[in-house]
Parts: C-alpha cells; structure tokens; sequence
C-alpha cells in the first residue's frame, strides 16, 4: 500500500479549492473532513455575538466547524490544511486559533517527522532488538523503520502511542523524553502488535523527534474521534 503512487487532485466546495488525494483511501490520518454548514434558514442571528443578519448585516460559515457567523466574528482567513484547502480560508475566532496552533505542526514538526532519528527497536512479536531510523512518510500515513529490516506502521492503525520520559541528570533540567511505545494492528491481522522505540545515539535529535511524535499523536487522535 505504501508503494502506491498518491496522485491528487484539485476540487472545488463551497468553502473553497482543495487539493485531496484522487483514492479517498489515501488521505492523511491527520487530515479532518469538511463540516456540514448550519443551513441559513436556521441561524437568524451571529452564533457568537447575536448581531441580527439583515441586508448590511451578512451571514458567513466558518469553514472548519460549519456554523455562522456575521463578518466581525468571521473575517479572518486562516491556512487550513488539514482540510486540504490550497489557499488560506474564512474562519471563527475560535476555530482560527486552533488552526493557527496547528500550523506550526505542519510548517516544523513534519519536517522533524519526515527527517527521522535514529532508536533501538524492539517488536514484541520476536523480542529482538535493532537500530533503526524513524521517519514519517512523506504522505504521512505510515511510521518507516528501516535497518537491516524493514516495517511500516500505519498511523490509521495505531490504537495507542505513549512517549516515554527519563529524568535528565543533575543540572540538565527536567525529564526529557528518551523513547515511544506503540500498539498497532498490521493490515490484515487484528492482533495487537506492540513497537518500543528507544534513543541511543543522538538523544537530542531523538527526542525531538519523539516531541514532535507526541504532537502528531494528539492530531492523529483528534481526526479519529471527529
């Protein structure tokens, strides 16, 4: 599956042009899909400060969570690429925060992900140990761990991920993360399959790594329960 070229193609919606995968099968697991708007009919009034919609007064949808707003409470456009969109688009107040907060993800953690360290792997299925580097897909569907071996992790299946922490030595500060545990279920089994990633040689691009992991995994969850 991972082999499969990922073409994609451009569409339009009501919100705006969105760039998505051409196989439906194929987005990203942190992608979130788009929100049914509140039909017009059903909101006389802004969802946020109660101004009347009249003629001067218009109504707009924030494009992530769907509901209306007037221009003052919905006129800022902000990027939104987890809904695929190609340009930056109109959104709440709220909903423009969150997606602001989102965007670092995207413009540095992604780049930590896709970069990859270096860790001892251990899969619970043999009990061996090897050294292996990390890195996210560049379409950012599996976990790769190459080594002398080779095993993709689907992200969709992954049913629990934790960060592993160590307290750092005298005068180095507070605990810093050293490793990552993880539950999935390879395609075509249903048997849990638990991964233990440990840092060994670079520790701090290790645990880099693994804090911009542990953001992914809130992303990842967040898509999962929507």
């Amino acid at each position: 599956m991972s082999s499969v070229p990922d073409g994609k193609k451009l569409v339009r919606s009501p919100s705006g042009l969105r760039m998505v995968p051409e196989n439906g099968a194929f987005i990203s697991p942190f992608c979130l899909a788009e929100p049914q708007w509140v039909p017009d009919k059903e909101c006389p009034r802004c969802m946020q400060c109660d101004a009347k919609f009249d003629f001067i007064t218009r109504k707009h949808h924030c494009r992530r969570c769907g509901r209306c707003f007037c221009d003052k409470c919905c006129s800022h456009k902000v990027a939104l690429p987890r809904m695929c969109f190609v340009d930056p688009v109109r959104q709440c107040g709220a909903c423009g925060v969150l997606s602001q907060r989102e965007n670092e993800f995207y413009d540095k953690q992604i780049k930590i992900l896709t970069g990859g360290a270096a860790f001892v792997v251990t899969l619970d299925s043999s009990g061996k140990s090897e050294n292996m580097t990390c890195r996210l897909a560049n379409n950012h569907r599996y976990l790769f761990l190459d080594g002398e071996s080779h095993l993709e992790v689907e992200l969709s299946r992954i049913s629990s991920l934790q960060v592993l922490m160590e307290e750092s030595s005298p005068g180095g500060g507070g605990p810093r993360a050293s490793g990552l545990l993880l539950v999935h279920r390879a395609q075509g089994s249903q048997d849990p399959m638990q991964v233990r990633l440990e840092a060994v040689e670079d520790r701090k691009e290790a645990s880099w790594w693994l804090g911009a992991m542990h953001k992914a995994a809130k992303l990842l969850y967040e898509a999962k329960d929507q």
